[in-house]
């Protein structure tokens, strides 16, 4: 089970993604740069220990109305290797307690890809966003045999999040369905990922 350590990060993940964002194709440019507000998420557990994996729900204030973005990420103590690696890379951060950690773009991640297809399957459990070792019920998965390898061509991660009504009432196999706050209190719920 992932520890979820009260500590410091410099910079912060928010500071992170507010660049980051920017230079994504799906970020819905205000025309101004984001104001981004950390707005609701869960954690999925590496079985291997290594890697954190946090699905976090960010809202961006910057424009005439909100946004809600999800990114999942994934904590590493080294870089990834490979080609693809420096295009996931959203920074790098000192984590009070571990140190220098690697942050990615969870849905170019392999251990990211894999435990959401684990979710997807039924097999992972998903965890409370600030509690280690904690199931966060709030999570609705309609598991799907489709979810299978850790290919995220597979696996559709939704970016801009909606929020339709009654969307747990019909929820199709192969969802992933998770609640974040809006900045004036409104509780919302939408589809976050998706089989298929």
């Amino acid at each position: 089970m992932a520890v979820v350590h009260n500590t410091t990060m410099t910079p912060t993940k928010l500071e992170l993604l507010t660049e980051w964002l920017l230079r994504q194709r799906w970020y819905l440019d205000s025309g101004r740069a984001p104001a981004l507000v950390k707005a609701g998420g869960f954690r999925l557990d590496d079985p291997e220990g290594e890697v954190g994996i946090e699905f976090m729900v960010v809202v961006d204030t910057a424009g005439p109305a909100p946004v809600a973005y999800q990114v999942p990420m994934a904590y590493r103590g080294a870089p990834l290797d490979g080609p693809e690696a420096e295009a996931a890379l959203i920074g790098t951060s000192e984590h009070g307690v571990l140190g220098t950690r690697w942050l990615y773009d969870g849905a170019q991640d392999p251990v990211v890809t894999a435990q959401l297809a684990a979710l997807l399957r039924g097999t992972a459990v998903p965890q409370r966003q600030h509690e280690s070792a904690t199931p966060d019920p709030t999570v609705t998965v309609a598991p799907s045999p489709a979810a299978s390898g850790s290919n995220c061509g597979i696996i559709r991660v939704l970016r801009p999040l909606d929020n339709p009504a009654e969307v747990d009432a019909d929820l199709l196999p192969g969802r992933v369905v998770a609640g974040w706050t809006w900045p004036d209190g409104t509780v919302a719920r939408g589809v976050l990922a998706t089989t298929g």
